[in-house]
């Protein structure tokens, strides 16, 4: 009877001590995954450090401080990635080139400043169905913005941003999920 038992605790012994081994091994190499970052620091004439973001493609999009973006049915911007001269006014015109009526596919289009939740925004966006769906609370989150628009409508701005990286969504409800790119301001 006692070497049954001590047959079965060696056999645990020989089962356990190897998952515990493999636990810890998963354990101590938990934080080793390869993360790639999407910033890189620039200097400035003054010596001081700005973090930016790398935005994948840039290079493919030309300068331009004249731009035209449509929106559509299919709850999207034609264009998902802006290349403009920071400090250097911007004229950007929406176009809705839809066809559904604004209480149900309207747009518009939000320059986010740099570092704002666009998650967080959308959702105090949702509940300004009075106001083209900007929220009067997150004033202050906002670079520039259109009006909302209706089928066949269009909406110019003039605006200027300081170099750095900028979101931009539609703030109809349910749609900045998929109607977002970026600015970039360089």
């Amino acid at each position: 009877m006692w070497e049954h038992i001590y047959f079965n605790i060696n056999m645990k012994k020989l089962f356990v001590l190897p998952a515990v081994a493999l636990a810890l091994s998963f354990a101590a190499c938990g934080g080793s995954e390869n993360k790639s970052t999407t910033t890189t620091t620039e200097t400035t004439s003054s010596s001081e450090t700005v973090e930016t973001e790398t935005v994948p493609g840039i290079e493919n999009v030309e300068v331009s401080n004249n731009i035209t973006v449509e929106s559509n049915d299919q709850m999207k911007f034609d264009k998902e990635l802006l290349r403009v001269k920071a400090g250097e006014a911007v004229t950007l015109t929406l176009k809705n080139v839809g066809t559904l009526p604004k209480e149900s596919m309207g747009h518009n289009l939000i320059v986010l400043k740099p570092g704002v939740d666009v998650a967080t925004f959308a959702g105090e966006a949702t509940a300004a169905a009075d106001n083209d769906y900007i929220p009067k609370t997150s004033l202050s989150s906002i670079a520039a913005h259109t009006k909302l628009l209706g089928p066949g409508e269009e909406d110019k701005i003039t605006f200027t941003l300081d170099k750095g990286v900028y979101t931009f969504i539609c703030s109809f409800p349910g749609h900045y999920g998929v109607m977002q790119g970026k600015i970039v301001a360089e």
